[in-house]
């Protein structure tokens, strides 16, 4: 989840590190740092903070150095310090490193080189990295981290630098992402595409258990033993502008309002009009009538995504199926065999826990669908099959595009693994076509903006919220509350409508703000029920509905177009960001970068 830079070449270094930090600020991160190389000596420079500190600590003087590595750290193994911040240097001040990822076997490392000698001057796993690779340094830096990752448990993404080798930079992987690239002046790498496309188009994945010698001229890759892989470049499509804002405030609202776009051509990938056609399910040699058991996985907004589908899933099919957030997955002892599916939902497709939770399946035997937003990653090399959102980069920490994107794609999923299994859908006709037209509703719940915008000013120094719903509004729920924790720090609950009267309710009084959906037609009259036992309360509701008729007693009523149940939360979850997003900007806090949360959770 932290942001990686390394830059080898004919001109300055510190423009590009800077830069592509900048362009991974979205990861989140508490901290930054650069250490730029000549054969004079390491300079290394960091601060606890934000990239622009850094930057007004490096102005005051000219970097001329044509090699060096950089960092913006998320803290896992110590408080956020400056100590604490990356790059770490050996003793001597000769070589030095930057770490994304986890050293599971850190303190027996630790332990270790105590022992013979070496100080440690921070509380982090990857300070032993440095010293580990300096214990085995004889001249060679390639060996030395070579002989060092042998030791090393875990996942990292590793860049190394030393005064010995001033035009040379090091890269290892292993189940944490880097990209590598080059130009007619530069080899240059870094943990996530955005930050090179400034340079090129052209990227190297590198793969797990790799490592990689940059050099001005050169990009070399073998595996952790010392065989040469060859370099497969990947174009990227998309240019840098998609990853500014656009002309909006944030990223966040850029993101937003790209939705109409990011679900049609989701869409446009695997509907031909109202019919669906996912070539990768058809190329697979897979008795899909044979599955027992299906397992829905995935974390935070994902993991959302997947109780949709698991909802599609019960109404369409007789096979009994499991949604389970990622982090529990291993540890709650599925049944899992040669006739298991397992569904992954990632949008980085680096995630830590869901990848855990793949290759646990994987060991089983059970096949896998992966759904990821990323060409290339790793959970896209792992899954039997991997189907690709049309989100684009999403810089903004707090999922929209990429859910939303999620939601259609599942929604298409499930109906074709309903028809691979013979399963027959009431009214699939009707569902097909508000599907094909989903970016038109979307498009008018945007244009209704400054109506949410007004509603969303109940929020205005309120410290609780609370959402309710039944049925698949439960879902939409969950989602709704967690994106307004996220970005403006309310706090804020989700529940079954039905459930308040056993408990919650005694929290409602005079003022408090419930967010209440009634979009299932079944259910309806009995959530507007629940509702009228919060508004007896002296809550304030806002009520989010497809009904026609309301009574007139709601002060706020959103209305959203009749359309099929099973999709209503798609546009709900328009409603819902806006509401998080306007709720964010009225208590004055950076929605971008929403404190303490990173972007691709790469740890466990």
């Amino acid at each position: 989840m932290c942001g990686i830079t390394a830059f080898t070449g004919q001109t300055s270094a510190l423009p590009f590190l800077l830069q592509g930090l900048e362009k991974l600020e979205y990861r989140g991160y508490d901290s930054a740092g650069v250490t730029l190389v000549d054969s004079q000596g390491l300079n290394t420079y960091k601060v606890k903070g934000r990239l622009s500190d850094l930057k007004e600590e490096l102005k005051h003087q000219e970097h001329h150095q044509s090699t060096g590595i950089g960092h913006t750290r998320w803290a896992t193994h110590g408080i956020p310090s400056q100590l604490n911040s990356h790059p770490h240097t050996n003793r001597s001040n000769t070589i030095s490193i930057v770490h994304n990822g986890i050293i599971e076997n850190h303190q027996a490392i630790r332990n270790y080189l105590k022992e013979v000698g070496y100080p440690f001057v921070s509380q982090t796993d990857s300070e032993c990295i440095v010293h580990l690779i300096d214990y085995y340094y004889e001249g060679d830096l390639l060996e030395a981290t070579r002989h060092a990752l042998k030791y090393l448990q875990g996942s990292f993404a590793l860049c190394v630098v030393s005064l010995d080798h001033p035009d040379q930079v090091i890269v290892a992987k292993k189940e944490s992402p880097m990209i590598l690239g080059q130009n007619d002046q530069a080899s240059f790498c870094a943990s996530d595409i955005p930050a090179i496309l400034e340079y090129t188009k052209d990227v190297i994945v590198l793969g797990d258990d790799q490592l990689a010698v940059l050099k001005p001229g050169s990009i070399e890759i073998m595996d952790f033993d010392g065989t040469l892989v060859e370099l497969k470049k990947q174009h990227v499509p998309y240019d840098i502008a998609a990853a500014q804002k656009g002309g909006y405030d944030t990223f966040m609202e850029k993101e937003i309002h790209e939705q109409p776009y990011v679900i049609h051509e989701t869409l446009r990938m695997y509907m031909d009009h109202t019919q669906i056609k996912i070539d990768e399910l058809d190329k697979m040699d897979w008795h899909f009538e044979d599955f027992n058991r299906v397992y829905f996985i995935g974390c935070g907004t994902a993991y959302h995504a997947c109780l949709y589908a698991q909802y599609l899933f019960d109404k369409w099919l007789n096979i009994p199926s499991f949604c389970m957030p990622a982090s529990e997955f291993r540890y709650g002892d599925p049944k899992l065999d040669k006739k298991s599916l397992c569904i992954l939902v990632s949008q980085s497709g680096e995630t830590a826990d869901t990848l855990a939770a793949l290759k646990m399946a994987k060991e089983k035997g059970s096949k896998s669908i992966a759904i990821t937003n990323v060409l290339g990653s790793t959970i896209s090399r792992l899954a039997d099959v991997t189907l690709y959102t049309c989100a684009g980069p999403e810089i903004a920490v707090a999922s929209t595009k990429a859910y939303t994107t999620q939601l259609v794609l599942l929604c298409v999923l499930m109906i074709q693994l309903a028809q691979k299994m013979n399963c027959s859908i009431l009214d699939v006709d009707s569902l097909l076509q508000d599907l094909q037209n989903m970016d038109v509703h979307v498009e008018k719940i945007l244009s209704q903006k400054e109506l949410i915008k007004d509603f969303s000013s109940l929020l205005k120094n309120k410290k609780d919220a609370y959402f309710i719903g039944r049925q698949l509004d439960y879902v939409s729920v969950l989602e709704g509350a967690l994106k307004l924790k996220e970005i403006s720090y309310i706090h804020a609950d989700a529940y079954y409508a039905g459930e308040l009267k056993h408990g919650p309710i005694a929290l409602i009084e005079k003022g408090s703000v419930v967010i209440a959906l009634a979009m299932q037609e079944n259910v309806a009259e009995k959530t507007l029920s629940n509702i009228e036992e919060t508004m007896a309360r002296g809550a304030h509701v806002i009520l989010i509905t497809s009904m026609q008729k309301v009574s007139s007693d709601y002060d706020h009523v959103f209305k959203i177009d009749n359309i099929h149940p099973y999709l209503s939360l798609i546009p709900v979850t328009i409603v819902l960001q806006l509401i998080a997003y306007y709720a964010a900007l009225q208590n004055e806090c950076d929605v971008d970068k929403p404190r303490n949360l990173a972007k691709s959770v790469t740890v466990e």
